[in-house]
């Protein structure tokens, strides 16, 4: 039988408490989250998945089945300790900062990380630039860890994907439908300029950024990251064609000025025609207001009798006389004599 030595044993046993118990102690700091794993396994929340926390309610009808990761249990700021067997795993979920152009994998992919390339819908080449604010969503960190190999550069990738989509297929709304005329007042050419994309991803810009925004949503769902904002400042074209581009502009902006004015004076002599009407019908409508109220009144002395129409009639002959310069009284050819 094999004697050990007393020395190494202790010295073993010294080893594995500095190893396994007095270095088992971990700290969480205040922007840090972790996920504790036991032999490789995730300690989970029995009968949970990211289908029962809102962090899904932006999925689709068939990505909800796909992407219904087991919930963890996550491991706030602290001082903890672990067995030996158990692992730590540690995520930032401080928001970050990079550019829309930046590429994990390769970096100095589109010009270092600066611009991103994209084709418009009328097959110019632009470059875009801007910023990305992401951060890890402490709501689905299964997807973060163990869901993707490198969570960053997958999400960049879709990112670019969806920004370069609704690049080359943006359409804007014509500008007098967006200004709340009627489409069949609209007439034909007024909105010639919105015929360039770059001009209306320029004009528009504030919108792409939304549905940027929005489409990015389910992120947090598919790959445990939440996008706090996409943020598109510059759209350039191509430095061969920006002089030629800048020509178009000056004769479109020429074009919408014209029919802007030409807008504005017609619907000046719409205002004009239609107070001008109006002024019409109130002068009609004082001039037929005495006869309605002599017909009414010549009604109820009719109703009366014969005798209050006569009477009427005479004292309104009378009123009139009394106006009258000159008189010419007609003689009664049939009777002479009464006459006289």
């Amino acid at each position: 039988m094999v004697e050990i030595p007393l020395g190494m044993l202790f010295g073993f046993l010294f080893w594995f408490f500095l190893r396994y118990g007095f270095g088992g102690f971990y700290t969480v700091g205040p922007s840090e989250r972790a996920v504790l794993t036991t032999f490789g396994r995730a300690a989970r929340i029995d009968g949970q998945t990211t289908l029962n926390d809102p962090v899904s309610a932006s999925l689709r009808a068939d990505e909800r089945e796909r992407y219904a990761y087991p919930q963890v249990r996550v491991v706030g700021p602290g001082f903890y300790w672990k067995l030996p067997w158990q692992r730590v795993h540690k995520v930032s979920v401080a928001t970050r900062t990079v550019s829309i152009a930046y590429d994990p994998e390769v970096p100095d992919a589109n010009n270092g990380g600066q611009v991103l390339e994209a084709v418009t819908k009328d097959q110019l080449n632009i470059g875009l630039s801007g910023q990305l604010r992401y951060a890890v969503s402490e709501r689905n960190l299964y997807a973060y860890l163990f869901g993707v190999k490198n969570s960053l550069a997958h999400v960049m990738g879709y990112f670019m994907s969806i920004l370069r989509d609704r690049i080359a297929n943006f359409t804007a709304p014509p500008a007098l439908l967006a200004a709340g005329v009627p489409a069949e007042a609209v007439a034909p050419g007024a909105d010639v300029i919105q015929t360039i994309s770059i001009n209306d991803l320029r004009r528009h810009l504030r919108d792409l950024n939304e549905n940027m925004n929005l489409e990015c949503a389910s992120a947090a769902a598919r790959y445990g990251m939440t996008f706090d904002a996409a943020l598109i400042t510059s759209i350039d074209p191509p430095a061969d064609v920006e002089s030629a581009l800048a020509a178009i502009n000056t004769a479109h902006n020429q074009v919408s000025s014209e029919i802007s004015l030409a807008q504005a004076t017609a619907d000046q002599k719409l205002v004009m025609s239609r107070r001008a009407v109006e002024i019409e019908t109130l002068n009609a409508q004082a001039e037929v207001e005495p006869l309605l109220t002599l017909a009414a009144q010549l009604t109820e002395l009719a109703n009366e009798g014969p005798e209050a129409l006569r009477a009427y009639l005479r004292n309104a002959g009378l009123g009139l006389l009394r106006k009258t310069r000159q008189l010419v009284l007609a003689r009664d050819l049939q009777h002479p004599k009464e006459a006289k």
